[in-house]
């Protein structure tokens, strides 16, 4: 098992990057989120799921440990298998994808793509008392009026809302207008109420 993974990134791709550790090149599919933190020539660390099947092995790496805490619930949903896991992740933050599963909204989880009405209704079944509430807290306020909260909010809800196919003017439109009546909306505050606008 491969729980940890340390080391230089050589090329990041779609889906995955190449990661060269003791002289070994390592693909390892992440999701959006940690794919834009690495950079080209720079070191990077791992928390990994190595997952072995019959026709295929496969790595997936994770910025942070509560990425792959999720990951690992999502696919512990019969039907669910690593890549639809790693969609549902890229598609949204952990808040608020781990928000949506706690408050049972099966709407928000099959407007990612791949994942159709019977499956949320699945993982929302399966996972709704399992989901540790901390996943879904969202950003810790910095105490200083709120505005960091609010620039990473309105990117990740951005990123997210862009990652289920929406236009990127409309996107921006939809939670600029949102921030400005409420500034301190949460990201998952936002694509919820972005969603209903673009719908």
């Amino acid at each position: 098992m491969i729980a940890y993974l340390s080391g230089v990134v050589r090329e990041v791709r779609e889906n995955s990057a190449v990661v060269v550790a003791g002289g070994v090149g390592y693909e390892v599919q992440c999701p959006t989120s940690t794919l834009a933190k690495l950079v080209v020539g720079q070191n990077a660390e791992f928390n990994t799921r190595f997952v072995v099947r019959e026709d295929a092995q496969m790595l997936f790496g994770f910025a942070d440990a509560d990425s792959l805490r999720l990951f690992d619930l999502l696919t512990s949903v019969s039907g669910v298998g690593p890549k639809l896991g790693l969609s549902l992740l890229s598609a949204m933050p952990v808040s608020a994808l781990a928000q949506g599963l706690l408050m049972g909204d099966s709407k928000l989880l099959s407007s990612v793509s791949g994942v159709g009405k019977k499956t949320a209704e699945r993982l929302v079944l399966e996972l709704q008392g399992k989901v540790p509430e901390h996943l879904a807290a969202g950003a810790p306020s910095t105490g200083k009026k709120g505005a960091p909260v609010a620039s990473t909010a309105s990117r990740d809800a951005v990123d997210a809302l862009l990652a289920l196919g929406f236009r990127e003017a409309q996107v921006r439109s939809a939670v600029s207008e949102l921030l400005a009546a409420d500034p301190d909306a949460s990201a998952d505050t936002l694509i919820r109420k972005a969603l209903g606008k673009l719908r």
